[in-house]
């Protein structure tokens, strides 16, 4: 006898395969961005909980990278503004950040830790575009700004980060 399945199927096996395909690149997003590794994996749920009851609305206008990245930020954005994370002090290490495939090297260390001191603007601009290899357009879909603002935060964000490296003047300018 085979296998009935439910109207929701399809869905279910939509999600289950953006799972598999996304779950490590939006956990890693998350950590970065909300500083703790449990919240984190929350946030990540609570991603993917919302991209499956929206499913029926994705229309393909975008990737669905590029649509999951923009529920990772209003996500993140939530988390941040609750009363709970306020009152606690949830930062985390680079340590604690998710495995990437290789050993991090001191270099890349005190990048990322650069990367997290940014303002949060520039620091959404910066993860998307190097971490997550999205282009400006998608970016500016994700964040919903112009792509021009997009290029001008990650400008700033490479001057901070220049200066930052360098140890030159006017890095909290």
């Amino acid at each position: 006898m085979g296998v009935v399945l439910g109207p929701d199927s399809n869905r279910e096996e939509q999600l289950i395969r953006m799972i598999a395909q996304y779950e490590k690149d939006l956990l890693r997003m998350c950590c970065v961005y909300l500083r703790d590794t449990s919240l984190a994996e929350d946030a990540v749920q609570e991603v993917f909980l919302k991209a499956y009851k929206n499913l029926y609305a994705f229309r393909g206008d975008c990737s669905e990278k590029t649509w999951l990245m923009h529920i990772v930020m209003n996500v993140c954005k939530d988390f941040r503004r609750s009363a709970w994370v306020r009152f606690v002090d949830r930062s985390v290490s680079f340590e604690q950040l998710p495995a990437p495939c290789a050993p991090p090297t001191l270099d890349h260390i005190t990048l990322t830790t650069e990367i997290m001191r940014l303002p949060r603007k520039q620091m959404e601009a910066v993860l998307l575009y190097y971490y997550q290899h999205m282009k400006i357009k998608e970016i500016a879909q994700v964040l919903k700004v112009s792509p021009a603002a997009i290029s001008g935060r990650l400008d700033k964000a490479r001057k901070r980060l220049h200066n930052a490296l360098k140890g030159g003047v006017g890095y909290d300018g």
